[in-house]
């Protein structure tokens, strides 16, 4: 893909979501026309009120979705389900947004001859990396998945290699856990739980994730769509962490003590059977043997050095990302953000 030189139209799905929402902010901040996918007009005000056009439709929408793309420079599919701990009730709604949307979305590209496209995928389909800190050309082995999630992530992975291959000019990008001001994700829910003081013990504290401020992971998008190569995936993830230490990192900006004892994972499965009522109480979702499963000694740990090398990617440092964003939600003591 060449440089950026001018202005482009941009359609995006995933424009009302958290991390969509940054991209379609920075999009129309340098200039750029937006095209939105919107399910829930009501959801669709913010990209409105930044000067972008609503496609009503969902992923399921063949029509609106080509006629959402036409004119377009660019595509970025950010649309997404993402929650570990569903009911095998909602599985079929997730494999049918995360597997058939990029079908739709990534299909309806290839067609309408799009030049740029961009795919959000995650860091999450290369499943558990067992304490190694993969890279790019990681394959998952494909035998056992954490989640629905990670399981329907990586067929919609496969989607748009498949669709490569067949001449889609697509970039894939590979965030991993995002944090930001107004997050509402799982990562969120913990460091709310134990801001209000809920967490007596810490849940799987040897969970490794690779944490990212959403506004890195949106750059990180727009430097793919302007100078990724067709062809090729990215991580853009953050450092390689634990959630004991973004506990502690926390803890340590806002004055409060993290929880010492790790939560009885044996305690845990014994709850599985009442999943749904436990995990309500809880602040977990309902199904605890999956929770488990993505969770108790998982690492999802990926390299960032190919985005730095080729894209200039660059997330800020653990530390300065959550500080900055406790701040700006007002969670900081006076004498601490002094």
């Amino acid at each position: 893909m060449a440089d950026r030189l001018t202005a482009v139209r941009v359609f995006v799905t995933g424009g009302t979501g958290f991390i969509g929402g940054e991209v379609v902010r920075l999009l129309r901040e340098r200039g750029d026309e937006v095209a939105c996918l919107v399910r829930n007009p009501e959801k669709g005000k913010k990209a409105a009120a930044l000067g972008c056009e609503l496609v009503s439709g969902d992923l399921g929408d063949e029509v609106a979705i080509r006629e959402g793309m036409a004119g377009c420079d660019a595509v970025i599919h950010a649309a997404a389900i993402y929650e570990v701990g569903i009911p095998v009730s909602a599985r079929e709604a997730m494999r049918a947004a995360n597997v058939g949307g990029t079908e739709r979305v990534l299909g309806a590209a290839l067609k309408a001859k799009i030049p740029k496209v961009v795919y959000v995928s995650t860091v999450g389909v290369f499943g558990n990396t067992h304490g190694e800190v993969v890279d790019e050309s990681y394959e998952h082995p494909a035998q056992e998945f954490t989640s629905c999630y990670e399981q329907t992530k990586w067929e919609a992975h496969r989607v748009a290699k498949r669709l490569i291959g067949e001449g889609l000019p697509c970039v894939i990008v590979q965030p991993g856990g995002v944090y930001g001001p107004g997050d509402t994700s799982s990562i969120a829910e913990l460091l709310n739980q134990f801001l209000a003081g809920k967490m007596p013990l810490l849940p799987f504290p040897e969970l490794g994730i690779c944490l990212s401020h959403v506004e890195d992971i949106a750059s990180g998008i727009l430097l793919a769509l302007d100078l990724g190569k067709a062809g090729e995936s990215y991580v853009i993830s953050g450092p390689a962490t634990t959630v004991r230490e973004a506990i502690g990192i926390v803890a340590e900006v806002t004055g409060k003590v993290a929880p010492k004892r790790a939560m009885p994972v044996g305690l845990m499965k014994a709850m599985i059977p009442v999943g749904p009522l436990v995990g309500k109480l809880m602040g977990q979702p309902p199904n605890l043997r999956e929770l488990i499963s993505s969770a108790d000694g998982v690492t999802f740990w990926a390299s960032y050095d190919k985005a730095k090398a080729e894209l200039g990617y660059e997330p800020r440092p653990l530390e300065q990302g959550l500080r900055q964003m406790l701040e700006v939600e007002g969670r900081v003591p006076a004498a601490a953000a002094a």
